[in-house]
C-alpha cells in the first residue's frame, strides 16, 4: 500500500507545491510574469487550511503530515526536531516574523512548542532558497509569521477539545479590526497525563509451565511512565495602519511549558521512584514599521526573547529521602534589530538590501556537580555573543519568461567575519501552455558552531572551525487546469550539497562527550511535491497535496580509526525515501480529511548495523477527521472528531521512546454573532 501511494506520487507527478487551497476552481490563467522576489526560489507554502486544522496540532506535526522533510520526534508532547534535506537540526534556521528563533545554546528549534494556530504564514525555503533570508541555513529555513487579517468590530472564537489519555485542548480569541486598527489576542492551553499504553518490544515476559521451565516469552503491554505536560500558550498583536504607506506592528509571544519526560521503553525503575521534569518559560516580542511606496519599500524590526529553561532529575534513595542529580539552569536573552529595503526601478529590475543583528547573553548551569570530594559545584559557561548578517540581491527579468537573481551575504559571529556568501538563481518558462518552468540556483553557506558546541562543560570544544560546503538545485514545475473542472500543478527538484567540517559529538577517554570537526558529508536527493483539486460534482470539492524525498546523505570523510565503519554510510537518523498525501473532500457545512506520512528506515548508530538497538524499521501513519459546521442566529457552531493513528501503528521515531497508538479527538468551536447583522 505504501509503494503504491509513492509510485501515485511520482507519477502524477508530481503535484507540487502546496498552492493556496480553494474550494472553488475557477479559471486557471497562465503568467509568465512571476513574482521577481522568488526568481529561482524552491518553497513550499503551507495555507490556512492545513494550519488551523484543529488546535491540538503543532508546528511538528503540520510538517510531518504535509512536507517530505523528516520530523524527529521523541514522543508525545516531547523534543521535536527536524532534518532538512538529510542535514541535522541545527542546520535548520527558524524565523518568526523575521526574528531567529533558533535557540543560541543548541542551534536547533523545538516545534512542539509552536502551536500551528499561533501562525498565520508558513513556508519552507529549500537549500539555497534560504541565503535569501538568512545564512547558516544549510538544510533549509521554516519562515513563520502572523498576519493582521482580522475581520472588523469585536469577534469571539472558543474551542474546546477533548482527546484520549484525558487531553484537554483550549483555545480562545479575541479580535477587533477597523480601517486602521487591527487587535488580536489568543490563548491555548493543553494538558494532559499523557499515559498511552505501547508494547514494548524492549522487554520480554517469560511463560513458564508447572515445573517453572520456560515456555515461551512474549513483549508486555506497558503505559507512558512519568510523560505529564501542560502548556500555555499567549499571543497578542496589535497593528496600526496608517493608511498612507505606514504600519506599525507589535507582537508578543509568552510561553508557559511543564513537562515531565516519559521513561524508556529500557527502564525498570518505579516511576513513583524519581522525577525527570523539564520546564520553559519563554517570551518573544517584535516591533516592526514598515514603510511602502510605489517604487520602494523600507521596513525596521526590533525585538527581545527571554528563555529560561530547567532541568531537574531526582531519585528516591530511601522512604521520603529524594537525592538530586541533576539542576540545570539556562537563561537566553537575545536583543534583535534588522533594518531592510526593497527598489523597483523599472518592470526589469528589482533591488533588495537587509541588515540584520542578534546579540545573545546566555548563562548555563549545573548547579549539582558532586566533586571528588563530595562537595557540589556550579558548572556552566556565562557567554555573550553578536551575530550580524547582511545581504543585498539584484534580481533582473529581461524578458518576462526569463529571471535571474544574484544574492551576496555576509556575517559575523562574535569579532569573526565568515568568508563571503554569494548565491545564484535563474528560472525560465519554457512553455507557457502549462507555464512549464525551469530553474536553478548554486550557493556557499557557512554554519558557525553553537555556544554549547564551543563552551559546554564538560566537553566544549573553542577550536572548532565552522561548517560550510555548496549546494547546487535544478528543477522544473508546471500547471494545468480546466474551469470548474480540475487544476494540477506539479514540481520536481535535484539537489545535490557538499558540507565540510561537520561538526559531531564523540565519547572521549576522560568519560565526557566533545565535538569535532571531523565530517564530509554528501547529502543529495530529489524532491517532488504537488497539488490537484477537483470538482466531481456541482458543491464538492476535492483537494490533494502530496510529496515525496530521496535523500541520502552519506559520511565521505576519513576513518577516525581502524575499527570506523561510518565512511560511506548513510547518516544516523536521516531516512532515505520520506513521503507525505493529504486529501480533503468538502460539500456544504462537511469536510473530510485523510492525511498519510512514512518514513522509510533509519539507523541509529553511524555504522549503520541492523541490530536491535541500531536500526529503526520503516512505519507510516494514517490519521483522519470529519467536520461538520452548524450556524444559528446567535452563533456559529462546529463539530469536529479527528482519529490519529487510524490503523494502530506500532512504531518508533527515536530509540526507546514510544509512540501512542490509536487515539481520538473531540472538538467544539463556539463564534457568537454578537453584533452581527442578520
Amino acid at each position: 500500500m505504501k509503494k503504491i501511494l509513492i509510485l501515485f506520487l511520482l507519477l502524477a507527478g508530481i503535484m507540487p507545491g502546496f498552492a493556496q487551497r480553494s474550494y472553488k476552481l475557477g479559471e486557471v490563467v497562465v503568467r509568465a510574469k512571476r513574482p521577481m522576489k522568488e526568481i529561482g526560489v524552491t518553497k513550499t507554502t503551507f495555507d490556512s487550511a492545513m494550519l488551523k486544522e484543529n488546535i491540538a496540532l503543532s508546528m511538528a506535526d503540520i510538517l510531518a503530515f504535509n512536507s517530505s522533510i523528516f520530523v524527529k520526534s521523541y514522543g508525545r508532547a516531547t523534543l521535536s526536531t527536524v532534518a532538512f534535506r538529510g542535514t541535522s537540526p541545527s542546520h535548520t534556521q527558524v524565523t518568526w516574523n523575521g526574528m531567529r528563533i533558533n535557540n543560541p545554546m543548541l542551534g536547533m528549534t523545538d516545534f512542539s512548542t509552536i502551536p500551528s494556530y499561533f501562525i498565520d504564514q508558513a513556508s519552507l525555503l529549500h537549500g539555497t532558497s534560504s541565503v535569501n533570508e538568512t545564512g547558516g541555513g544549510l538544510g533549509g529555513l521554516v519562515k513563520l509569521a502572523t498576519e493582521p487579517d482580522t475581520p472588523e468590530g469585536f469577534n469571539v472564537q472558543y474551542v474546546q477539545g477533548i482527546g484520549s489519555f484525558s487531553t484537554f485542548d483550549e483555545f480562545a480569541r479575541l479580535t477587533y479590526g477597523s480601517d486602521k486598527w487591527h487587535v488580536s489576542t489568543r490563548a491555548v492551553h493543553s494538558s494532559s497525563p499523557n499515559d498511552y499504553k505501547y508494547i514494548n518490544h524492549d522487554k520480554k515476559v517469560n511463560i513458564y509451565d508447572d515445573d517453572h521451565n520456560i515456555i515461551g516469552q512474549y513483549h508486555p503491554k506497558e503505559r507512558n511512565r512519568s510523560g505529564a505536560f501542560r502548556d500555555t500558550h499567549i499571543l497578542q498583536e496589535v497593528y496600526y495602519n496608517t493608511l498612507k504607506g505606514d504600519r506599525l506592528g507589535l507582537n508578543a509571544w509568552y510561553i508557559d511549558s511543564n513537562r515531565e519526560l516519559p521513561m524508556l521503553t529500557t527502564d525498570y525503575g518505579n516511576e513513583a521512584d524519581f522525577e525527570n521534569r523539564q520546564r520553559e518559560q519563554t517570551f518573544r516580542s517584535v516591533l516592526s514599521w514598515d514603510h511602502t511606496r510605489s517604487k520602494w519599500k523600507a521596513g525596521l524590526k526590533g525585538g527581545y526573547i527571554h528563555t529560561w529553561m530547567a532541568y531537574d532529575y531526582r531519585r528516591e534513595v530511601s522512604e521520603g529521602n529524594w537525592a538530586s542529580m541533576t539542576r540545570s539552569r539556562s537563561k537566553v536573552n537575545t536583543i534583535y534589530g534588522q533594518a531592510e529595503g526593497e527598489y523597483t526601478p523599472s518592470r526589469k529590475w528589482f533591488f533588495t538590501a537587509n541588515l540584520s543583528a542578534h546579540q545573545h547573553f546566555v548563562r548555563s548551569q549545573d548547579k549539582n556537580i558532586i566533586l571528588q570530594d563530595g562537595d557540589k559545584a556550579i558548572v556552566g559557561y556565562d557567554k555573550g555573543r553578536i551575530e550580524l548578517s547582511g545581504s543585498a540581491s539584484a534580481k533582473w527579468q529581461p524578458i518576462d519568461r526569463l529571471g535571474m537573481s544574484v544574492v551576496v551575504r555576509e556575517e559575523m559571529f562574535g569579532s569573526d567575519w565568515s568568508p563571503l556568501i554569494p548565491a545564484f538563481f535563474i528560472d525560465g518558462v519554457v512553455l507557457p501552455e502549462g507555464n512549464v518552468t525551469l530553474k536553478g540556483s548554486i550557493s556557499r553557506n557557512y554554519r558557525v558552531p553553537t555556544l554549547n558546541d564551543l563552551y559546554f562543560l564538560p566537553g566544549g570544544n573553542p577550536d572548532l572551525r565552522n561548517e560550510h560546503g555548496f549546494t547546487y538545485d535544478l528543477g522544473a514545475s508546471f500547471e494545468i487546469g480546466k474551469k470548474e473542472v480540475y487544476s494540477l500543478s506539479g514540481s520536481v527538484t535535484w539537489f545535490d550539497s557538499r558540507i565540510d567540517d561537520w561538526i559531531i559529538w564523540l565519547p572521549t577517554t576522560k568519560g565526557f562527550f566533545s565535538p569535532r570537526n571531523v565530517k564530509e558529508v554528501h547529502a543529495y536527493g530529489v524532491e517532488v511535491t504537488g497539488n490537484l483539486g477537483v470538482q466531481p460534482f456541482k458543491g464538492w470539492f476535492l483537494d490533494l497535496n502530496g510529496s515525496y524525498s530521496w535523500t541520502p546523505s552519506i559520511n565521505e570523510g576519513e576513518k577516525m580509526s581502524p575499527a570506523d565503519q561510518s565512511v560511506g554510510k548513510q547518516l544516523p537518523y536521516v531516512p532515505k525515501h520520506s513521503a507525505s498525501l493529504t486529501g480533503r473532500l468538502s460539500w456544504r457545512s462537511w469536510g473530510f480529511l485523510y492525511k498519510w506520512c512514512w518514513y522509510s528506515e533509519r539507523f541509529t548508530m553511524s555504522s549503520n548495523d541492523y541490530t536491535l538497538t541500531g536500526h529503526l524499521p520503516e512505519y507510516f501513519m494514517s490519521n483522519i477527521s470529519l467536520e461538520k459546521g452548524l450556524s444559528f442566529k446567535p452563533v456559529d457552531l462546529s463539530l469536529k472528531l479527528a482519529v490519529n493513528n487510524l490503523f494502530n501503528e506500532d512504531y518508533l521515531s527515536v530509540l526507546s521512546r514510544p509512540m501512542p497508538g490509536i487515539n481520538f479527538e473531540f472538538f467544539i468551536g463556539i463564534t457568537p454573532k454578537f453584533g452581527k447583522k442578520k
